[in-house]
């Protein structure tokens, strides 16, 4: 998951478009959305060394450009449908989406931490609004039957995003500097809004929203249970993730080239993780959670005790990107399964769970890469996800998922 693959509270209720209303050239658009947003969130993971030799600024610094997007996502997620609940969604929607090119053209002109910052707090708005109302709106674009393959196929924005966004990015900033891989974010965003503005249909609000169903959700021992584990667990990934164009550097002292391949690599790699861990969870969520984050945990401490080594370092990042993909579809059957009867409430406060922890894992990595190297960022994934997984097998949910789990994650 990009750290923001689930649906939010709203429009839980909205009648089923017809077969003959059925718009897949806007649930196209969508496709096209989540790509951009994902493709532009992690851009910063494969450009930091640039980004803060530019900049003047530390490693630990440029890596709270990820804070600061995850940070007003989680914020945004819950707030954007409950501040917007009486206009038309796709009047929201394409107001979210004329963000992602403007937060990438502030980035490609930002000559400060400052600038770049403000640029990826209008990312954060564009990120938890889109993600918060991508799949209520495909509920709306498409016949109930169809549903499922409508998911699928914004989701496909996520794996092609997962697979290209830090290989294209490292060889652009190579070739051309760091602001030229947001200069070709900032491209895909515009052409989103223009296939948006052609295929988006009126979207008119069937619901009022409030807040009031997410505290009685946080009520319940086993959705903070749930909550607490994707903290313990994203948090560790994207404290390794973030940093890990520093420790490919400074550590294994791989060349740009094969840090593009490694990068390369770990993506593909994700993609059938995702297949791998849709497959498991779809028996036991709590399984699929527990062995991703055991398998994350070695392989950081892999990097701990022989990063210095290219083809150790290499083997395990592209391994961790496969471990990763066990993550998104587990938590999003753990949190279902932990309320039934407010799935959509449920899957909001996932979103805002996923950001917060993106966040705590980029402060908490910074902080350890400026003090102890580029190390850093292994160090507190290790200790993170062993934790996160045995909290998951001590309050995971036990036998099998009471829904079917996605081809795609």
């Amino acid at each position: 998951m990009s750290t923001t693959e689930c649906s939010a509270c709203i429009d839980d209720t909205l009648p089923q478009a017809s077969p003959a209303t059925a718009h897949w050239p806007a649930i196209f658009s969508l496709t096209l959305g989540v790509f951009g947003l994902v493709t532009a969130e992690f851009l910063p993971a494969s450009l930091l060394t640039e980004m803060a030799a530019d900049l003047s600024i530390t490693e630990g610094a440029a890596g709270q450009t990820v804070t600061a997007t995850a940070l007003i996502g989680a914020i945004a997620a819950p707030s954007i449908p409950v501040l917007t609940r009486r206009m038309d969604r796709r009047h929201v929607m394409l107001a979210l989406t004329l963000l992602l090119p403007l937060s990438n053209l502030l980035a490609v002109v930002a000559t400060d931490l400052w600038m770049l910052l403000a640029s990826r707090v209008l990312l954060g708005i564009s990120l938890g609004g889109f993600w918060s109302m991508a799949a209520p709106l495909a509920l709306r674009l498409v016949p109930d039957a169809l549903f499922p393959r409508a998911m699928s196929l914004i989701l496909t924005g996520v794996s092609v995003a997962t697979v290209c966004a830090a290989p294209i990015g490292a060889w652009m900033g190579e070739a051309w500097g760091w602001r030229s891989a947001f200069v070709a974010a900032g491209g895909v965003g515009l052409l989103t809004l223009a296939v948006q503005l052609a295929t988006l249909p009126a979207l008119p609000p069937k619901s009022h929203p409030d807040l009031r169903v997410l505290g009685q959700l946080l009520s319940r021992p086993a959705v903070r249970a749930a909550l607490l584990a994707v903290l313990l667990v994203i948090s560790g990934h994207f404290a390794g993730f973030t940093y890990i164009r520093p420790l490919m550097e400074d550590v294994a002292h791989l060349s740009i080239g094969t840090i593009s391949t490694v990068l390369l690599g770990y993506g593909i790699a994700g993609f059938f993780g995702n297949l791998a861990g849709a497959h498991v969870a779809a028996r036991s969520e709590r399984y699929a959670i527990v062995l991703g984050s055991v398998l994350i945990a070695v392989l950081a401490a892999t990097l701990l005790l022989g990063g210095q080594s290219a083809t150790v370092a290499a083997i395990a990042i592209v391994l961790w990107g496969f471990a990763f993909g066990a993550f998104p579809v587990g938590f999003q059957i753990w949190i279902v399964r932990a309320a039934p009867d407010q799935a959509e409430g449920a899957s909001g406060l996932l979103v805002a769970a996923f950001q917060t922890a993106i966040a705590t894992g980029a402060i908490g990595g910074g902080i350890l890469v400026d003090s102890i190297g580029a190390l850093g960022g292994p160090l507190f994934a290790t200790v993170s996800m062993a934790l996160g997984a045995a909290l998951t097998l001590r309050y995971g949910p036990r036998g099998r998922a009471p829904l079917p789990a996605p081809t795609m994650a």
